[in-house]
């Protein structure tokens, strides 16, 4: 059996679909927590210099389940290719690892 681990999800969108996408990752299980932190970002989109006031989601999840947390990320997100980055984490403490783990199914 594979090890689980917490993973860190990192998912930027406009502020007005923020709360959204966040509390449906919450409630279906597939986010323990999500932070919204507000964020000026500045990209390249179509041939054009792009610079937008977004959210980024910070989402704590598990491994095991990240293939299913990216795909219902898509179902929900509007954009035609949205940013969706997990990394795994070095440490976490022990009593908060069991409680993320626990929230999304590990």
């Amino acid at each position: 059996m594979q090890n689980v681990e917490l993973i860190i999800v990192f998912v930027t969108c406009r502020p007005d679909d923020a709360e959204k996408i966040a509390r449906v990752l919450v409630e279906e299980r597939f986010a323990a927590c999500v932070n919204i932190i507000p964020v000026k970002s500045v990209y390249h989109w179509r041939d054009e210099l792009c610079r937008d006031e977004e959210s980024l989601l910070v989402i704590k999840s598990n491994s095991g389940i990240y293939k299913r947390l990216e795909k219902r990320i898509k179902d929900i997100h509007p954009y035609d290719v949205p940013e969706i980055v997990a990394v795994k984490t070095e440490a976490v403490e022990d009593k908060y690892l069991k409680w993320v783990l626990k929230q999304t199914g590990g």
